[in-house]
């Protein structure tokens, strides 16, 4: 992927965003979720309006992960945001974590990754975690890979499924 680049997200992203975030989490979930559960989801997680509102947020960072003009990858940082299971202060979720299935082992997910942990020290954040379906063996060793260990576990809703994620945590301190 020579022609890389991560950028943040603008309003104008707002739409191709929306777009982008329902068909990775479409292709990633739907096999092993109820149809009318994805629906719901994807209706009200990933609509042109939520996504400029989270862009627009000044507690979130939203970075996209650039082929040419292609979106390979996106990333959604909440900052301050806290969990139970969670220790160290301030902290950060990494809220939302996607890259398109043709870009999968490409160094795509690895490079987004370091631009959000950036983006974390650059607040002043200690401690970056997530929660990840049980159910995705996939994305459980890429975060085991980047760092994250086990911390826990939290609820997902996906319409009207009661899911259950595993939460981890990372240092973003710098290595001394």
């Amino acid at each position: 992927a020579g022609d890389f680049a991560i950028r943040l997200a603008t309003a104008a992203d707002a739409s191709a965003l929306s777009e982008f975030a329902a068909h990775v989490f479409h292709e990633t979930f739907a096999p092993d979720n109820d149809p009318m559960d994805m629906q719901v989801y994807l209706r009200d997680a990933f609509s042109p309006e939520q996504q400029a509102a989270e862009i627009a947020d000044p507690s979130r960072v939203c970075l996209m992960a650039m082929v040419g003009e292609t979106m390979a990858g996106y990333a959604l940082l909440r900052i301050d945001a806290t969990d139970r299971g969670v220790a160290g202060d301030p902290t950060v979720e990494l809220q939302r974590f996607y890259v398109d299935h043709a870009w999968h082992g490409q160094g795509v997910a690895s490079r987004l990754m370091a631009a959000c942990v950036a983006a974390a020290r650059g607040r002043g954040v200690a401690t970056m975690w997530l929660g990840v379906w049980e159910r995705n063996a996939r994305a459980i060793r890429f975060y085991a890979k980047q760092g994250f260990t086990d911390s826990g576990t939290q609820e997902f809703c996906l319409g009207n499924d009661l899911q259950t994620d595993r939460v981890m945590v990372r240092s973003v301190r710098d290595r001394v």
